[in-house]
């Protein structure tokens, strides 16, 4: 896929939000170009891992970063890809507030590709980052092109 033939912000939205858990998170797509995806999620108090603190729990911003580097493949796929490896960084504590996630592919192939990605808070401050490998097959265990 090239820019000119890019499904378009609503239409990744779209396909993205069919998931039950990706529509709790409140995800919007900002951007979508070659390689690279931008996303919001939609704060929720049930993201507090500790209500003394108020800060988010760390399984969310790593959903997150898998999400963001996953369909940063996008605009090579189509589709989501299934993950096949997955690494996670985290900075600093994510409090209440909306967060922006990053994805970038940095090396696309026949089968397996890597992307990383990175969450900021509500400030801009960076939160979290990984990188992970997905399977970008055509045939065998990827996952089918969503309609």
């Amino acid at each position: 896929m090239s820019e000119a033939t890019l499904p378009s912000v609503q239409d990744i939205e779209a396909r993205l939000r069919r998931g039950p858990f990706h529509e709790w998170l409140g995800l919007k797509v900002v951007s979508v170009s070659e390689g690279e995806i931008e996303l919001t999620a939609t704060w929720r108090e049930e993201w507090v891992v500790n209500p003394d603190k108020g800060y988010t729990h760390g399984g969310i911003l790593a959903a997150l970063v898998d999400l963001a580097a996953d369909w940063a493949l996008v605009s090579k796929t189509g589709r989501g890809v299934p993950t096949i490896d997955l690494r996670v960084d985290y900075h600093r504590a994510a409090f209440q507030g909306d967060l922006t996630v990053k994805g970038k592919v940095i090396k696309f192939g026949a089968q397996v590709s890597v992307s990383e990605a990175q969450v900021f808070d509500k400030d801009g401050k960076l939160v979290a980052s990984g990188r992970g490998a997905y399977s970008t097959t055509a045939t065998g265990t990827a996952a089918p092109a969503i309609p």
